[in-house]
């Protein structure tokens, strides 16, 4: 595994397991596999209704507490202050835990305006020592401006939607001058074109990986934070050996070129749902 180190100095995977559109019964299952294959991040979110299934496998796990760096987020409908304190307190109870290693903000929902007052619920659980690191998912450059200006503490990340079809490379640039990793939610573009496009198959042959390697290796090597998904045993156990192998500066340069900015999930200027 390799960590990175977050701008207030908390090591994290910079290989984690996602649990997005994964039901509730079928977490505790597919988590007890990544943590056995040799994960210890595990991303999952309110809304995501899983944190039971997560927490049940974290409990049952033989790893130490100390050793597993938990994610979870709140959703839009729990946004401001207050709300946020009693969001985070409910996800805390769900996942059996009595800290969190990284709680976010899962949309900037702007047209509701919250999210300043959201962060500052945020910056009040990192200082009591209840979340050890904060940040933000799906924020437009926009958006971290407002938070760097009105707010204390800044985020340690940005996790959004990141493949090679939709490489932020602008987003990216912010995000690194301020040092805020990117953590890239759906990395193989949900298993879609990009691991059928040629550039990749002919590089994963090369390499003798799957098309999946590669790009989780792409992304690494951009100094991405990655969260790949899968019930898959066998899947959950071929998105984690992928350090074994490292492309070239070529084969990097030619994945570069595949981003046509297309996104899969949501614009987030234009999400807000709650």
């Amino acid at each position: 595994m390799d960590f990175v180190t977050l701008n207030n100095g908390v090591k994290m995977p910079q290989l984690g397991f996602g649990v997005w559109q994964v039901k509730d019964e079928e977490a505790t299952a597919a988590v007890a596999k990544a943590l056995e294959v040799g994960y210890t991040s595990i991303d999952t979110a309110m809304i995501y209704r899983n944190e039971v299934g997560v927490g049940k496998a974290i409990k049952q796990s033989s790893v130490p507490r100390e050793n597993l760096f938990i994610t979870t987020k709140v959703w839009n409908a729990d946004q401001g202050y207050d709300n946020t304190l009693r969001a985070f307190d409910e996800s805390l109870e769900r996942l059996g835990l009595d800290y969190i290693d990284l709680y976010l903000i899962h949309w900037p929902t702007p047209k509701f305006d919250q999210y300043v007052d959201t962060y500052k619920a945020l910056e009040k659980l990192y200082r009591d020592g209840r979340a050890k690191a904060i940040g933000v998912c799906n924020f437009e450059i926009e958006h971290l401006e407002r938070l760097l200006n009105e707010t204390e503490i800044k985020p340690v990340l940005n996790q959004v939607e990141c493949h090679p079809h939709l490489s932020q490379n602008e987003l990216k640039a912010f995000c690194a001058k301020h040092d805020i990793f990117i953590e890239a939610w759906s990395p193989l573009e949900q298993g879609g074109d990009v691991l059928k496009d040629p550039v990749v198959k002919e590089i994963a042959e090369a390499h003798g990986k799957t098309a999946a390697q590669v790009v989780l290796r792409w992304h690494l090597q951009n100094n991405t934070i990655v969260i790949p998904k899968s019930v898959t045993p066998s899947r959950i156990e071929e998105n984690f050996n992928v350090f074994d192998f490292k492309l070239a500066d070529s084969d990097m340069e030619r994945i570069n070129k595949l981003n046509i900015n297309r996104r899969k999930g949501s614009n987030p200027n234009e999400m807000h749902v709650r």
